[in-house]
């Protein structure tokens, strides 16, 4: 675990008799995008001491984030090995984020939403009595299996977090229906929408150079992405056979596949789709170079969550390449089609995006509804008036 922390300046240091320390917490780059506004939004108020941790779930994508943003976690409890399994990253951040907890204090901890990350700092919060803070809050696709073990993760988050920051009515209606107390539930917006007044420029220059090439007036740019444990294998295949047929049928078309890192998926995806026209592999790219790359891109192919949140919000299209979603809302306003893992299914629906002008644009104006980009001060204000209400009674 390294350590990066200033000295510690208590509430009685700043002339305050009461603990108003607050430690957020994230392992993965989705919770780090999401969460970076947050942080900085915390940093920003007086009335509260923002320590900062990352767990480095995934290593090399959070040193990314972090540099974008700006920011240097306070503690940094480096887990990451190589062929991690859920069991060694689960028993690798109880022990160590519970020195951090030991040594913090903390009056709140802030999780996001459902990585391992989210579910074990919870735990461990809990087990030392400390009240947890959710933000991202309330998704559900009510199958523990799918997507496994965010499904899960996220739920047991739910009963272990005293302040739920649900990004939708719909993702409140959730947690209601799970006995959370309406109270205890904020409607913020997503924090991911945040992000994009940090990282959007008209004159970006990609850090990936390949990305400078690209000629983004004569070209219809697809942005894809795909690389969840439940698309490896056989879903996956399908996907990239899509890719490559729709490739082959448009001559127009150039998709752009930063392919992740593992194995699982590099074995899928490179034996398809290196080397063919209308196809550009890169290795993972910064969150800077994917939000100024989807800005310009025509459409949005994927099984992100975070992508399906963020794509709206830029006037994008989005087919979802999974056979559920957690966010039904972007679905239901129209700017999100579900469009599964089958080949046929997702040549069809690319097709007739690409071929029916109207359908385009009514998808490309749909309302985005995850937020005005403000989802972080209101997340603020209510835990400053949690520990304002704690400290006064």
């Amino acid at each position: 675990m390294r350590r990066n922390r200033r000295i510690f300046l208590t509430m009685k240091m700043k002339g305050m008799s009461m603990n108003k320390r607050v430690l957020i917490v994230y392992g993965t780059r989705p919770d780090a995008i999401k969460m970076a506004p947050v942080v900085k939004k915390f940093l920003q108020d007086q009335s509260i001491e923002t320590i900062v941790c990352t767990t480095a779930q995934h290593r090399q994508t959070i040193d990314m984030v972090n540099r974008i943003f700006d920011i240097t976690p306070d503690y940094d409890l480096d887990v990451m090995k190589e062929s991690q399994s859920l069991e060694y990253i689960t028993a690798a951040i109880m022990e160590r984020f519970g020195k951090v907890l030991d040594e913090v204090n903390p009056a709140m901890v802030l999780v996001h939403g459902d990585t391992a990350t989210c579910l074990v700092c919870a735990l461990a919060s809990f087990y030392k009595k400390i009240p947890v803070g959710h933000v991202e809050a309330g998704l559900r696709t009510h199958d523990i299996y799918s997507p496994f073990p965010e499904e899960m993760n996220r739920r047991i988050a739910a009963v272990l977090s005293t302040l739920h920051f649900a990004p939708t009515e719909k993702n409140r209606e959730n947690l209601l229906k799970e006995g959370i107390s309406p109270e205890n539930i904020f409607i913020t917006g997503n924090t991911g929408i945040d992000a994009l007044d940090t990282t959007i420029n008209e004159s970006y220059v990609y850090e990936c150079n390949p990305l400078n090439q690209i000629d983004f007036t004569n070209r219809r740019v697809i942005f894809l992405t795909a690389h969840r444990r439940e698309n490896l294998g056989k879903p996956l295949e399908n996907i990239c056979q899509a890719v490559l047929a729709l490739s082959k049928a448009f001559s127009d078309l150039l998709f752009v596949y930063p392919v992740h890192p593992n194995p699982a998926v590099r074995d899928t995806v490179l034996p398809i789709l290196d080397n063919k026209p209308g196809i550009l592999l890169t290795d993972m790219i910064s969150v800077g170079d994917s939000h100024n790359l989807m800005k310009r891109s025509y459409l949005v192919m994927t099984d992100s969550g975070g992508l399906q949140e963020e794509a709206p919000a830029l006037g994008k299209p989005v087919l979802v390449l999974r056979k559920e979603t957690e966010r039904p809302e972007a679905v239901e306003m129209g700017t999100v089609r579900l469009t599964g893992i089958l080949t046929e299914d997702i040549i069809n629906d690319a097709t007739l995006l690409l071929t029916n002008p109207d359908l385009y644009e009514q998808m490309a104006g749909a309302v985005n509804p995850y937020g005005d980009g403000h989802a972080s001060g209101r997340i603020l204000e209510a835990v400053r008036a949690y520990l304002n209400k704690i400290h006064s009674a």
